[in-house]
């Protein structure tokens, strides 16, 4: 834990710089921890290049399992689950696997999901020169291999990938549970299988050595093949794709769409109509768990007038059974220079909901070293909307603020989306002070930080300015949950379950 008289005494000492030379603050590590499990995905970004984020990564996770092993168990559990993230978890995973056995095996099974998640964290450990990890991991990858189907035996064992799920049960050894998991475990370390207990694998070969284009249908569907593999294994025709469609998962379904529609499935209306009620099911897109910019990019790429209809409607349903956030909002969305691509079209959809969630009831400002409304309209789609906004200028986040303050708008929170990268101008939080001493002492910021860098614009230990780190579905739920009481993501961790 942070000192007690750190958190009193040098909370707004200023000690860094961003990475354009402006001042910043150091955050409490705990909320570091979480903003690099939610936003560092090891790739190259405007300020930092992938190995410097290595490097940090690195730092971060070796630090929090030190400092707190049972925290940064859970934040690895809520970086998975909440923010939907992968690669970070995995190796927080196993760096806690070295440092704390208890904790890593309480959370495995919560951060290692699937075998390409098992195959990441394997391959993590080898390349930390921790060769298969000591017993503590292998008791874990035992239990999770005891546990695997048909489906993921046929859609993850693919060779030259890194560790397969034969060499995971070569080096493992795991006992079978059952006869089916006996003979799964025979047939991945290439012995001799009867696959009559193993009807999608039965199907999987039967689809290899056919040429019969009605034969490759009935395995595709008797077998509940994935597409992955069946594409793999042949050129999809129109018939094939139309196969792969109604077994395809969600996600596989939206990144398919622009293919599929190329083949020509979708000249016939009740293909059309069958994907239009897949992406309008409430409950499947619950559980699907699918990020909003996903449906930017489909929208991005298919032509067809009707899924771009059935797509936009997607998002709009997103946002239906959201808590209400009271009183006036200002929400202020970054398009700067730095915020070119995801970061723009994440805190796009993120802004445009926001705004629509609060019917109307705020204000929605694009900010660079300038200030323009957006003029938002609550009949037209999110994701029509959001594709028109484009990045241009320098970054000033105090400028917002200030405008907000000469044209005498008194709101109740400020919800800022950006990636912090401030470059000229007066800093954000001189002006956030200034508005709360003239316009409305009780303000709230919110400062959805949708980037990798660890500096902040604010002082930690500021009770009404609050971080989110990424972004997820559950962003505007938590924005309006810490209204009525959440102080900060790193609370709600520390309170989560295990």
């Amino acid at each position: 834990m942070v000192s007690r008289a750190k958190s009193l005494f040098d909370s707004n000492k200023r000690a860094v710089s961003n990475h354009d030379g402006y001042d910043a603050y150091v955050r409490l590590v705990e909320e570091q921890y979480i903003q690099m499990l939610m936003t560092n995905t090891m790739n190259n970004t405007f300020y930092a290049d992938e190995q410097l984020l290595m490097q940090e990564a690195a730092s971060s996770h070796q630090e929090m399992a030190e400092l707190d092993a049972d925290f940064m168990a859970r934040a690895l559990v809520y970086a998975r689950n909440e923010g939907f993230m992968r690669l970070q978890p995995l190796y927080g995973l196993a760096v806690l696997s070295r440092i704390a056995a208890e904790p890593f095996a309480q959370v495995f099974s919560h951060v290692v999901k699937t075998p390409a998640d098992l195959a990441d964290f394997l391959t993590i450990l080898r390349g930390s020169g921790r060769g298969q990890g000591g017993r503590a991991v292998k008791r874990q990858v035992s239990h999770f291999l005891n546990e695997i189907s048909e489906y993921w035996v046929i859609k993850y064992n693919g060779r030259g990938r890194g560790y397969s799920l034969g060499d995971m049960v070569a080096t493992t050894h795991p006992k079978p549970k059952d006869e089916k998991r006996q003979a799964l475990f025979r047939y991945l370390r290439g012995h001799e299988t009867d696959l009559t207990k193993l009807p999608q694998l039965q199907a999987l070969h039967k689809l290899k050595k056919t040429r019969n284009p009605a034969s490759q249908l009935h395995q595709i569907e008797k077998g509940k093949l994935p597409y992955s593999v069946v594409t793999s294994i042949l050129q999809p025709t129109r018939s094939v794709w139309e196969a792969l469609m109604l077994q395809m998962p969600m996600f596989a379904l939206l990144r398919h769409l622009n293919a599929m529609d190329r083949a020509g499935v979708f000249e016939k209306k009740k293909n059309v109509d069958y994907v239009t009620r897949r992406l309008n099911d409430i409950e499947a897109l619950r559980q699907s768990r699918i990020l909003p910019f996903r449906f930017v990019k489909a929208y991005e790429t298919v032509q067809h007038a009707g899924l771009r209809e059935a797509l936009q409607q997607t998002v709009e349903m997103s946002i239906h059974n959201l808590p209400p956030l009271p009183g006036r909002t200002a929400i202020f969305l970054d398009r700067s220079g730095s915020m070119q691509g995801d970061y723009l079209r994440i805190g796009s959809v993120l802004a445009l909901a926001l705004y629509k969630q609060t019917k109307g009831n705020s204000l929605f400002w694009l900010f660079d070293h300038q200030v323009e409304d957006a003029h938002p309209k609550l009949d037209e789609g999110i994701l029509a909307q959001a594709y028109r906004i484009q990045v241009k200028g320098g970054t000033d986040t105090g400028r917002p603020v200030r405008e907000l303050r000469e044209a005498e708008e008194r709101v109740d929170r400020i919800i800022m989306i950006t990636d912090e990268q401030q470059n000229e101008g007066i800093p954000f939080y001189a002006e956030l002070e200034r508005y709360r001493r003239l316009m409305n002492p009780e303000l709230q910021a919110f400062i959805v930080d949708i980037s990798p860098y660890r500096q902040a614009m604010v002082p930690p230990r500021d009770g009404q300015t609050f971080y989110i780190y990424g972004w997820s579905e559950t962003v505007l739920t938590y924005i309006a949950e810490t209204v009525t009481g959440y102080e900060t993501i790193a609370q709600r961790v520390r309170e989560m379950p295990l």
